[in-house]
């Protein structure tokens, strides 16, 4: 089956090939035409910008990778808590980090006692 495609692939390749003159290829395409984009052109905005929003879509799919559980997500520290464990695996610029050693572990409220 991707002998046939292949063939095709490389057959239409080569007659586009040969139907293009290669100066004028080098006249539409060179180094000037072309848009490179680096690192240099990012600028940064400093301290005040906002990170970007966890998609809390992803709470479908996201486990704890120690228990298997599902995880719940905390806006106010922007981390991803598991209950079952006490712990809570931060979230930096929307990207959830699964590290359980990166994780923190967290209080769990004692339960109240009856006098």
């Amino acid at each position: 089956m991707f002998r046939g495609v292949f063939g095709e692939f490389v057959t239409a390749t080569v007659r586009v090939h040969r139907s293009l003159r290669h100066e004028a290829l080098s006249r539409v395409v060179n180094p000037s035409s072309l848009f490179v984009r680096s690192f240099s052109d990012v600028k940064d905005e400093g301290g005040g910008a906002a990170p970007p929003p966890f998609d809390t879509g992803l709470l479908h799919f996201l486990v704890c990778p120690l228990s298997k559980k599902p995880l719940r997500y905390e806006a106010k520290t922007n981390e991803l808590i598991n209950e079952e464990l006490g712990i809570a695996y931060p979230i930096t610029d929307g990207i959830p980090n699964m590290i359980p050693q990166d994780a923190r572990l967290i209080q769990k409220d004692a339960p109240a006692t009856q006098e």
